[in-house]
């Protein structure tokens, strides 16, 4: 049995879907190039804004200490009024793997984590069957506050919070963004384009390569697609290794 089947095997069973049941197709053929994902598709998105005054230099020049601080006591949009606090980000500040969701939920809001809860859980799932601990890949959102009653991230909310999100990805450097969820592809890519069509093609974040996948939030209300989240940390994992 090769190492990919044994992986497959491992992800099924960590996300309690019987083992026997037969294989998708390959996603290796799926990889296209960034010139055939992007024709007709989403581009990538213009620069934000430059940060507020009063903040210390420019957030596009900030290391770890100053960006997170900024993060913290961050006014430029209405949901500081709102949040218990910000959701910075988790993980290893050098990893290769850079996973994105919407925004915080009320438990993120509650333990300042990203991705806590069953939706949390889940995550830890997919990435232990990939062979990796939550503290190997990095884990953030496109807002660092929750919207009230989670209702979806504004297009205002982005623009004013995309900047720490950018500066956090040119600090970690990492070889594949995989982007979880509508909004979180929707966010980063400015399209509108369905989550079904943007699935199974390299796409590209200001440089970076991206791959697009459903919410774990998602797959605990829609278990079948499971198989389908395989199938594209595997074309991840596919783009990460053909650098």
């Amino acid at each position: 049995m090769n190492p990919q089947e044994i992986r497959r095997r491992q992800y099924l069973a960590a996300m309690g879907i019987p083992v026997w049941e037969s294989r998708t197709p390959s996603v290796a053929t799926q990889v296209s190039s960034p010139q055939t994902a992007n024709a007709g598709g989403p581009t990538e998105s213009p620069m934000p804004p430059a940060p507020s005054p009063g903040t210390p230099g420019p957030v596009s020049a900030m290391g770890w200490e100053d960006l997170e601080q900024v993060v913290r006591t961050c006014r430029r949009c209405g949901l500081h009024s709102t949040r218990t606090q910000t959701v910075f980000g988790t993980g290893s500040r050098r990893a290769r793997w850079l996973f994105v969701g919407e925004a915080p939920g009320a438990e993120e809001d509650r333990q300042g984590e990203p991705f806590v809860g069953r939706a949390g859980q889940l995550l830890n799932a997919m990435l232990l069957a990939m062979g990796f601990k939550r503290e190997d890949v990095y884990i953030a959102n496109v807002l660092k506050c929750r919207p009230p009653n989670n209702r979806d991230p504004q297009a205002e909310e982005v623009l004013q919070c995309e900047p720490y999100l950018l500066r956090q990805i040119e600090l970690i450097d990492p070889g594949v963004i995989v982007a979880l969820g509508r909004h979180a592809a929707h966010s980063l890519l400015k399209t509108e384009m369905a989550l079904g069509k943007l699935r199974g093609q390299r796409l590209s974040y200001h440089g970076t390569p991206m791959v697009v996948t459903y919410h774990p939030a998602y797959l605990l209300r829609n278990p079948v697609d499971k198989r389908k989240v395989w199938d594209d940390l595997c074309l991840a994992r596919d783009v990460l290794e053909s650098q």
